[in-house]
This record gives C-alpha cells, sequence and structure tokens, in this order.
C-alpha cells in the first residue's frame, strides 16, 4: 500500500532523512518512534508529499507521490492524515468539519456527506456532540472528531502524526482505543508515537529512527525483545523504565 525508496531530504544543508526505506502492506499497522528530532514527523509527512524529497521514490497505491505529473490533491484525499493538533476549523460545527471535504473534494451531495460523517462521529462515540463547535470539546474529543472526518474520505490508508502529544494524560486513551479499533478492523495504518503500549498491542512491526535514519525495521516482538542496536535498546531502556 505504502512504498517509501531510499528517500532523502535536505532542508538547505541540513539533512533530515537519509536513505530511508521501508513499506506498509494492506491491512498492517507500522509505528514508527525514535528520540524526537529523528525524523519520524518528516518521513510520515513525505508519505502523501506534504513535505517534497529531493531523492527517492514514494509509492501510495500504485501511485507515484515523487512524480510530478501527480494529482497530489487527488492523492491526499484517498489517505487519511490525523495530525498532533487536530487541525479542524474552529469556526465550523462539528458536522460542517466533517462534511466540507466530501462536499468539496469528493463531490458528494450535502446529504449523503452529512450521513457519512455522522456515522463516523457515532464510530468514535461523539455523536451527540455533532452541534457544536471545536472549541467545546475537549482535546481528546477534538482528535477523535479529526479521525472521524480522515475516515469519512473512505481513505485507502491512515496517516497519524503524533496523535496524543498534543494531550492531557487523561486523554490519550479515548484516542488510542479508537486507533486500536480501526487496527483491529484491518486498517492500513502508518503511526508516528512515543506511546509504545499500543505499539505492542496493535503494531505489526516497527520502523525505529535516529537522526534522520531508519536504525531497525523489524516485527514488533522482535523489536521489544531483541531490537539489534545498541541505539534502538537505549532508547527502550528509557521509555520502559520511566
Amino acid at each position: 500500500m505504502i512504498e517509501i525508496k531510499n528517500v532523502s531530504k535536505w532542508y538547505g544543508q541540513f539533512q533530515v532523512l537519509t536513505d530511508c526505506t521501508t513499506s506498509v502492506s494492506k491491512g498492517e499497522v507500522v509505528v514508527v518512534c525514535g528520540p524526537s528530532g529523528s525524523g519520524k514527523s518528516t518521513l510520515i509527512k513525505t508519505v502523501n508529499g506534504l513535505e517534497p524529497v529531493q531523492k527517492g521514490e514514494i509509492i501510495v497505491n500504485g501511485q507515484s507521490v515523487t512524480d510530478p505529473k501527480t494529482n497530489l490533491s487527488k492523492l491526499r484525499s484517498h489517505i487519511g492524515m490525523v495530525f498532533q493538533n487536530f487541525e479542524l476549523f474552529p469556526h465550523l460545527s462539528i458536522r460542517q468539519n466533517l462534511t466540507l471535504a466530501q462536499v468539496k473534494v469528493l463531490g458528494r451531495s450535502e446529504d449523503e456527506a452529512t450521513e457519512r460523517g455522522l456515522k463516523y462521529l457515532d464510530r468514535v462515540g461523539l455523536l451527540a456532540h455533532k452541534d457544536k463547535f471545536p472549541g467545546q470539546l475537549s482535546g481528546g474529543q477534538q482528535q477523535r472528531v479529526a479521525i472521524a472526518r480522515a475516515l469519512s474520505m473512505d481513505p485507502v490508508a491512515m496517516l497519524f502524526d503524533e496523535p496524543t502529544s498534543a494531550l492531557d494524560p487523561e486523554m490519550i486513551n479515548e484516542v488510542l482505543d479508537v486507533m486500536v479499533g480501526l487496527a483491529q478492523e484491518g486498517m492500513t495504518m502508518m503511526v508516528v508515537t512515543h506511546e509504545m503500549g499500543f505499539a505492542k498491542k496493535v503494531a505489526n512491526r516497527i520502523v525505529f529512527m535516529d537522526a534522520g535514519k531508519i536504525v531497525e525495521d523489524c516485527a514488533k516482538d522482535e523489536f521489544f525483545n531483541n531490537a539489534r542496536s545498541e541505539r534502538a535498546r537505549d532508547f527502550l531502556a528509557k521509555i520502559i523504565t520511566h
């Protein structure tokens, strides 16, 4: 579903990604982890072209993201993306947040978009809040709305960029529970997160990054029980002991 081949990226002189290669199969959940500044968020944003790359190739669902001829807006409409800071429109109601892109991008009728949006709002447990505005909801609720919005576009894959890092600790589980449910239903997912409990529960594979490079790319059990690199072992020791 997602292929990343020999991708490198620079900001000016600074190289943020170095020769990164990995893939996500249909129905697979891949968690990308590593220390801050390791390039995780940059890597996931290259998948739908939000971050252009200078070298390498990225293919999503058979389409090349890196080909200049590719219609990126169209491609992005099929890849759900959930950001750290929700990115909801504050001046629109929750229902309007859910329907806007469906109508504008997918060309659905207002009725169809509403029906679909509310179905997914119900799926994340927030149907009663459909007429509220984002500012009237907690951070965890806003993030669940953002997930419902992404799902209502019928994505072939979902990208999550540290979806819980802006949340209070008490709200993290309500978002992770929705993501666990998606994983169990077979959604193809690439998730940048520090939540190792979530990774242990649902990831098929772990991609561990450090300093812009993919240091480990292996099955979940191998990573947690027998990480090959000293850098990954050091990272796990710090995260799991505290």
